[in-house]
C-alpha cells in the first residue's frame, strides 16, 4: 500500500502563487507515474499535471505555462508550484501515484491512478 498526504494549500487572491506538496510512503514503485488532480464544487475531478513513468512532465492546457510539476525522489515527495493563480483554479486538490508503469498518453486520466490521498483545499477570490 502507498500512503499519500497532501498539504499546502490555502486561501489566496487572484495572481497569487501556491505550492502544494505530497508525502508518500509505504511501497511505493519507483516507476510510477506521479499526478495532481483537481475537482471543483459540481465537477468531474479533472488532471491538472503528472510525471509519468519515464519522467516527462504533462499539463492540462488550463494550467500550462503558470503550474510546474516536480518530484524530490529523495523525500518522496512531489509537488505543485501554481503561479498566476486564477479563481477558476479554486478546486480540492488530490496527488494520486499508479501501481505500474504508465506511459504519456495515461499520465493524466484518473482511471490510471490506483492511490490518492484525501486533498488539500485551494481557494482563489477576485
Amino acid at each position: 500500500q502507498v500512503q499519500l498526504v497532501e498539504s499546502g494549500g490555502g486561501s489566496v487572491q487572484s495572481g497569487g502563487s501556491l505550492r502544494l506538496s505530497c508525502a508518500a510512503s509505504g511501497a511505493t514503485y519507483s516507476r510510477s507515474c506521479m499526478g495532481w488532480f483537481r475537482q471543483a464544487a459540481g465537477k468531474e475531478r479533472e488532471g491538472v499535471a503528472a510525471i509519468d513513468s519515464d519522467g516527462r512532465t504533462h499539463y492540462a492546457d488550463s494550467v500550462k505555462g503558470r503550474f510546474t510539476i516536480s518530484q524530490d525522489n529523495a523525500k518522496n515527495t512531489l509537488y505543485l508550484q501554481m503561479n498566476s493563480l486564477k479563481p477558476e483554479d479554486t478546486a480540492m486538490y488530490y496527488c494520486a501515484a499508479t501501481k505500474y508503469y504508465c506511459s504519456s498518453w495515461y499520465s493524466l486520466i484518473k482511471a490510471t491512478y490506483n492511490y490518492w490521498g484525501q486533498g488539500t483545499q485551494v481557494s482563489v477570490s477576485s
